[in-house]
């Protein structure tokens, strides 16, 4: 399937040089002399081109050799990052995951196809901690299209770290993915119970055949007697006409954030009736039409 549309282009070898030169400056920034002597080694060894086995090793050391304390980035340093790659968020960064991004752009000799190859054979033989660095480091790698099988490789990881990796605070999947591969991830996030807030473009990409998807989840809870998620709503609202009486039921009978939700999906929903309905709860919808009750809230 196409990536959407609107999809950025894949950057060039000055783009990725100057995202080395990005890296290299915030890890300069906080690493012991003797730290850093290392780390410009082991960068110039991988892109001399040496044997594979340098780049395994670079990645695989890195935490021993440099640490694992958090990037933790001040507020020029993430703007300069934004700057470079729209919505890039290094929030929960380490010292150590950003070297190991670092080893790997290092690597790219301007073959995509063997870049692609190379990341995947990481991914394939590597421990978890390397998993989720690499995976976060998804924005910023050359031949982006080349790497949506990979990423979602990662989000059907069964591993909620390796999953988050992909799906949180990332540019990648709303720029890349297409919608059956967006949707799914979607579903499989609330499935494992993690979050969905933090996907960057959610409200953005969200889809008929994902509104679909998710009530029928929802139902299927509600037949099992277990709760529902309060943000799978976020994701029906628009489309709710369909599916109204669900949105409903929501809105009636849940408490609490479920009922919030609920409100704010009916806030956006196109049927009529959604407006009566949020107009018996003159409070809830007096908060929404203010401002002081959205999503972030939930």
């Amino acid at each position: 399937m196409s990536p959407p549309a609107d999809a950025p282009g894949k950057p060039s070898r000055e783009d990725i040089r100057s995202r080395i030169e990005l890296i290299r400056g915030w890890l300069g920034a906080r690493l012991a002399p003797e730290q850093l002597a290392r780390l410009d080694e082991q960068v110039q060894r991988v892109a001399a081109g040496d044997a594979a086995a340098t780049l395994v090793t670079a990645i695989g050391l890195a935490p021993r050799w440099l640490g694992k304390s958090p990037l933790d980035l001040s507020a020029a340093e993430r703007e300069a990052g934004r700057r470079l790659v729209a919505g890039l968020d290094t929030a929960g960064w380490s010292i150590d995951q950003a070297a190991r991004m670092l080893f790997v752009l290092a690597s790219f000799d301007g073959d995509e196809k063997a870049f692609a190859a190379r990341l995947e054979a990481l991914l394939r033989s590597g421990e978890i901690g390397e998993h989720i660095a690499l995976y976060r480091g998804l924005p910023l790698y050359p031949a982006p299209e080349l790497l949506v099988p990979l990423a979602g490789e990662g989000i059907r990881s069964a591993v909620l770290p390796v999953f988050e990796a992909v799906a949180h605070n990332s540019p990648y999947p709303a720029a890349h993915f297409a919608e059956p591969m967006w949707n799914q991830m979607v579903v499989k996030a609330l499935f494992i119970e993690s979050r969905l807030a933090p996907i960057q473009g959610l409200d953005e990409r969200r889809n008929p055949e994902l509104a679909r998807m998710l009530v029928d989840y929802a139902r299927e809870r509600w037949a099992a007697r277990r709760t529902v998620s309060p943000e799978l709503w976020r994701c029906v609202g628009p489309f709710a006409d369909s599916y109204f009486n669900d949105l409903l039921k929501a809105f009636r009978s849940g408490g609490g954030d479920e009922r919030k939700a609920a409100a704010l999906a009916l806030s956006e929903c196109p049927t009529p009736a959604a407006l009566t309905a949020l107009e018996t709860a003159p409070t809830l919808w007096r908060e929404i039409r203010a401002g002081r009750l959205t999503w972030d809230d939930i």
